[in-house]
């Protein structure tokens, strides 16, 4: 059985990414679309989940709402808002339009995945499972286990999500700010030297695997085969 797609659409590009990738390490196969209408054109019927801003261009999230709830392919796709717009009226006027719930900016991005699990739990999607691998490295992103030539790895949540982002993606080199917006994207602080510091430990832990994650200095981190 695939894995639960999820759309998600915001003008704010920088915040679909994040919320991008939080949303895979979680296991989910997620799409983004900056504008209502770019959503409207990708078949949004396809998707297990959208999660929608309110304030976008010429369309509005409740526009497309409307639009959605009114269309017998899309009417049972559920809706999060994800939006600024968080008076009590607007989350009446979002919940009347048949939104499945209704998260006001700013959230925790462990907020919006744990909103996204509850309601995709109510709609009767299936949970995602999916395993990142590479030769004898796995990474089970449902369990947030590791484990290198079947020998279980304990990683800490930061060292798996930077895995997790490398390996997903092998052959790109992340910038260290790269690797903050996506994998400390609640935090206000974090200084580079904490990468460092993550990736030093990461590599000695997966034995050697660690020799896979390369630098490239001046640029950044990546995964290599």
């Amino acid at each position: 059985m695939g894995k639960p797609k999820i759309l998600v659409v915001d003008d704010e590009e920088s915040l679909c990414e994040i919320l991008q990738f939080n949303l895979e390490v979680e296991g989910y196969d997620v799409s983004v679309a900056y504008s209502a209408e770019q959503a409207l054109t990708m078949h949004p019927e396809q998707y297990a989940l959208i999660l929608l801003d309110v304030m976008m261009g010429e369309t509005s999230g409740f526009r497309m709402a409307r639009t959605l709830k009114e269309n017998p392919l899309t009417a049972s796709v559920p809706i999060i808002f994800c939006t600024a717009r968080d008076t009590e009226d607007d989350t009446v006027v979002g919940l009347n339009l048949g939104a499945d719930d209704y998260i006001a900016k700013p959230f925790s991005v462990r907020e919006v995945v744990a909103r996204v699990r509850s309601v995709l739990r109510r709609a009767g999607a299936a949970a995602p499972t999916e395993t990142v691998e590479y030769e004898g490295l796995a990474l089970d992103l449902r369990s947030k286990r590791c484990t290198a030539d079947g020998q279980e790895v304990r990683l800490t949540k930061k060292e798996f999500e930077i895995l997790a982002l490398l390996l997903r993606n092998r052959g790109v080199i992340f910038s260290r700010m790269d690797i903050l917006q996506r994998v400390w994207s609640d935090e206000v602080i974090v200084l580079d030297r904490t990468i460092d510091v993550n990736i030093t430990r990461l590599r000695r832990k997966i034995g050697r695997y660690g020799d896979h994650i390369v630098t490239r200095l001046g640029y950044g981190y990546g995964f290599e085969a």
